[in-house]
């Protein structure tokens, strides 16, 4: 079944918000409408499988782990109509260019990634992609601090909340990131 006009979904929200879950739950049911679907993940995001996006609920759906944005064109195939991408903030910038291009051939183009990382600023090409969508849907997680909806991701090193100029990309799971709301949100600059 082909789209008649193309479209960009975005998925966001913090670290443990459902995200990936989500995205998984739009994936079956295209592929329960007899939609064609093709998955793309980071290949640096290796943290449950190369080769399925898999959410930390233990949701998963084939996926092809590649290096950079552009391989999404090479690796499509003519007949998909559905195009997913998880962990999009992890693509160069080209990635901002390949959504709007694949939209703009027919495809329905899903988008799930972080709105921002550890520090509370915008990541990566994410921001543009929300921008440029049609539809954005921002999941909230529970503040693991007290128990109000969470829209930020906390990095802590050694149980204490990462200084400001850390890297800003560390693949991890639950054991260095947690879920906060803003109040409870830290980043220490001095």
């Amino acid at each position: 079944m082909k789209h008649h006009t193309g479209s960009v979904e975005v998925i966001t929200g913090s670290m443990f918000s459902g995200k990936t879950d989500e995205l998984i739950r739009r994936l079956r049911r295209a592929t329960i409408a007899r939609q064609k679907v093709q998955v793309f993940k980071p290949a640096i995001d290796n943290r449950y499988n190369t080769e399925k996006v898999t959410s930390h609920a233990g949701s998963n759906f084939e996926a092809f782990p590649i290096k950079s944005s552009a391989e999404i064109k090479m690796y499509l195939e003519d007949d998909t109509t559905v195009v997913a991408i998880d962990e999009a903030q992890f693509f160069d910038n080209d990635i901002i260019h390949i959504v709007q291009e694949l939209a703009n051939e027919g495809k329905r183009v899903i988008v799930a990634g972080l709105d921002t990382d550890f520090r509370g600023e915008p990541f990566g090409p994410m921001p543009v992609i929300i921008a440029q969508a049609e539809d954005v849907d921002k999941l909230h997680a529970i503040c693991m601090e007290c128990g109000e909806p969470a829209t930020r991701t906390q990095r802590l090193v050694n149980g204490k909340p990462a200084h400001f100029n850390d890297p800003v990309v560390i693949v991890g799971a639950s054991e260095m990131y947690e879920a906060r709301c803003r109040k409870h949100h830290i980043v220490p600059r001095d």
